[in-house]
């Protein structure tokens, strides 16, 4: 099975993507689980939540791999969370930087800042996308996985996704 993850900022367009990814491949997508997570917090998050963040994402995208057929996509990776974690609390819990190591997506895309901002109440940093996209390209380096930088309109950013995804999809078979 082929797995696609979809990370980068704030407000990048990922859930757009992975939806119409899936939509496409005639698939499933995993959504965000931190959306659903701290919509039923009723006080600001903690480093502790986003530990059980990314124990719900990765359950989540193991269920949901079970109903995709050749390919699976996933809004959101545990890079995020290590990201999200070191920025607002100054550290990562090992254990979410050990299952790092072992994610096995065959495919990162990484999602470029020059869509508008679209205000959330869970999106935090407006001014920072930049920032935390160089951030983002950093990890992925440091991580030596294989990524694609997706940039353009949401048709330009789908046009470039799916002409990869085939290419992998054809050396697969």
């Amino acid at each position: 099975m082929l797995k696609v993850a979809i990370t980068g900022p704030e407000s990048t367009g990922k859930s757009t993507l992975s939806q119409q990814l899936a939509a496409h491949y005639n698939t499933v997508w995993v959504p965000e689980y931190a959306r659903t997570y701290v919509e039923t917090l009723d006080r600001p998050y903690t480093l502790q939540d986003l530990e059980q963040i990314a124990r719900g994402q990765l359950a989540l995208e193991a269920q949901l791999q079970a109903q995709a057929g050749r390919i699976l996509f996933s809004d959101t990776d545990l890079l995020v969370i290590k990201i999200w974690s070191e920025h607002a609390f100054g550290e990562c819990p090992d254990w979410v930087l050990q299952k790092l190591k072992q994610q096995d997506y065959n495919l990162y895309l990484l999602m470029g800042v020059d869509l508008p901002w679209e205000p959330d109440p869970q999106r935090e940093h407006p001014h920072l996308r930049q920032y935390f996209y160089d951030w983002y390209k950093r990890e992925l380096e440091a991580l030596q996985v294989p990524y694609l930088e997706i940039s353009g309109q949401h048709e330009d950013r789908f046009n470039k996704a799916t002409r990869h995804i085939d290419a992998l999809l054809q050396h697969q078979t």
